[in-house]
């Protein structure tokens, strides 16, 4: 201890003590690193440097490749709705763990292409565990940290998203010189190994030490307190599905646009990926401080209408500066909306962490929808537009526009600016 830190008065100690991150704390937050990373940054973001692969090696159509990408969408929304009840009838723990498991089996089974319909089950399984992931991860760990360190904490979480997106962009391509089937195993096998860190990680108690177990008066409440923000809940409802239709195209096509809409190549539309994949790695963290500095509502206006610029960038120009530019932008706020819808939620109903999940799951549910929609519809113009790439990315710069112009709905702030 130093000498500044033993002359301080001991109230002062023993908050610093309460406020850092022990062992346990930290393989939680490990945990939920590797849950992230498995069930969504490599389940769903893998994919899409995979497209072009898949239609080259005559696994499937081009519809029927960017149709099996939105399967995964579907069975995210499915995933949103079913992680509360799953988690209250097997616990926080098991069901993280279990779900897991099977993100990790459904890259081994997408290893053997036996048809269209084998293939949507499993894209489908792995959205389902990458949806209910979502609603539990922070859910489960949070209420066990620090208040001070939860922003650093949930940024870590999410933190996941980013390096599974920078792992498709740079493991993917390394796997594909030794084939698809190659590939899925390959992915399937890291999968394993993230699931065996995590497994002993999670909180063994969904109640944190000192809060009291979960009461029917505690649900009671917890739905008086999303009543008395019903307004404000809805506006983030629709906002977080409108930034779902917006963020689509670029999460489907990006990679397939670059190789074969602009005629560069797989290896130059991966390279792209790759970028979006380092933009996203910095994407959590970055929004976790922006949100704590100037407040997650004021922050989450930023992120819209940087992605609406990002999205519309794509739509209108080839340049390769503005290429980079809106990879950048919206490779970060992939994830990095994830932290700050979730802080202003948090920030909305402080010291309600029933409320903040039932609020969160349906946030989550929103986004699974219209992601689901944004996913089978953008696919559907696509194979009758003669595969226009620029109408989808107008589309999704339209939905950004809409999901920023919801926010002035809102009647106050749910979240003020945080002093450092």
């Amino acid at each position: 201890m130093s000498q500044d830190a033993a002359a301080a008065p001991p109230s002062v100690r023993k908050v610093a003590a309460d406020d850092a991150l022990d062992l346990s704390a930290l393989h939680a937050a490990l945990a939920g690193l590797c849950a992230s990373l498995v069930a969504i940054g490599l389940a769903r973001f893998a994919y899409t440097p995979l497209i072009p692969a898949l239609i080259q090696a005559h696994w499937f159509s081009a519809s029927d490749a960017v149709t099996l990408g939105a399967a995964n969408f579907a069975g995210y929304l499915a995933g949103a709705l079913l992680g509360r009840p799953l988690a209250a009838r097997m616990s926080n723990r098991h069901a993280l763990r279990w779900l897991m498991v099977a993100a990790t089996a459904a890259f081994f089974a997408c290893a053997m292409p036996l048809s269209v319909s084998w293939f949507f089950f499993w894209r489908f399984l792995s959205g389902l565990a990458g949806g209910a992931i979502m609603v539990l991860v922070a859910t489960a760990i949070l209420p066990h940290i620090a208040p001070s360190r939860r922003a650093f904490v949930s940024g870590l979480i999410f933190l996941g998203l980013g390096l599974g997106i920078a792992a498709s962009g740079t493991l993917v391509p390394e796997l594909l010189r030794l084939g698809l089937r190659a590939t899925w195993i390959g992915l399937g096998a890291v999968s394993l190994v993230l699931t065996a860190i995590s497994w002993l990680g999670w909180p063994a108690s969904d109640t944190p030490p000192g809060m009291p177990a979960a009461t029917a008066a505690g649900h009671h409440a917890a739905d008086q307190a999303l009543a008395s923000h019903k307004q404000a809940l809805r506006v983030i409802y629709v906002q977080y599905a409108a930034n779902a239709l917006g963020l689509v195209p670029a999460m489907v096509l990006l990679v397939d646009y670059v190789a074969r809409g602009l005629g560069q190549g797989a290896s130059v539309g991966s390279g792209y990926w790759v970028l979006y994949g380092v933009a996203a790695i910095a994407g959590p963290l970055v929004s976790s401080w922006l949100g704590g500095r100037v407040g997650y509502r004021n922050g989450y206006r930023i992120a819209m209408v940087l992605q609406g610029f990002a999205v519309g960038l794509l739509a209108v120009s080839h340049h390769t500066v503005a290429l980079w530019i809106a990879t950048i932008l919206l490779g970060a706020f992939t994830p990095g909306i994830v932290p700050m819808v979730l802080g202003k939620l948090q920030d909305m109903m402080p010291h309600d962490p029933v409320a903040q999940r039932a609020a969160w799951s349906r946030a989550t549910a929103s986004f699974a929808l219209f992601q689901a929609i944004g996913g089978y519809g953008y696919a559907y113009l696509f194979s009758h537009t003669h595969e226009n790439y620029a109408l989808i990315f107008t589309c999704g710069a339209v939905a950004m526009a809409v999901a920023f112009a919801a926010d002035f709905v809102a009647r106050k702030p749910v979240s003020q600016p945080r002093r450092p």
